[in-house]
């Protein structure tokens, strides 16, 4: 059986949890979310989530810690949301913002104007002497890391000097370049 998949999941206060016709609705201070599934039953008891599957076949035990996670991922973001952040190094690369609009300069002829989400808040901080940092914030973590993926491949960190747009904290594989 699934170790994660068997977890209970705890509902905060302030959350509440919804189960209809293969629909899950969670809806709590920051928002509301949706999702679909199948193979699987969810059950509602009290103040806990309970996910289980009908059978062993191969599909369900897959799906079975898949859609603890993803119900366990709309409770934290509902209560709590979640926050990415992005890290524009290298000479000359600028990022501001204009309400939802994301302008980035990021060594190419033009700059890339990008239209956020309107799930997603958008922050742009921009210090003298420091990188340049996008800040991202959302209720949908699905959706959240879809757009910070997005703004990742527009200049993705190369590995000689590590110039690029990257996440906060991730520590990247350097290569020593041409040996003298």
């Amino acid at each position: 059986m699934s170790r994660i998949g068997k977890n209970p999941i705890v509902i905060p206060a302030g959350v509440t949890v919804e189960v209809k016709e293969g629909i899950i609705t969670v809806k709590g201070k920051l928002g509301q979310l949706t999702q679909e599934f199948s193979d699987s039953t969810v059950v509602v008891e009290g103040d806990q989530v309970q996910v289980s599957r009908s059978s062993d076949h191969k599909d369900q035990r897959a799906k079975h810690g898949l859609y603890r996670s993803l119900i366990n991922n709309m409770i934290i973001g509902v209560n709590e949301g979640f926050t990415k952040s992005l890290e524009l190094v290298g000479v000359g690369y600028r990022a501001s913002n204009q309400g939802q609009k994301l302008d980035l300069a990021l060594g190419y002829s033009h700059n890339i104007i990008l239209e956020i989400a309107q799930e997603v808040t958008l922050e742009t901080i921009s210090e003298k002497g420091k990188n340049p940092i996008v800040k991202l914030t959302s209720y949908d973590k699905q959706l959240l890391g879809q757009v910070a993926a997005k703004i990742r491949g527009f200049r993705k960190p190369e590995p000689y000097k590590g110039k690029g747009v990257k996440f906060v904290g991730e520590v990247l594989r350097r290569k020593a370049g041409k040996s003298a």
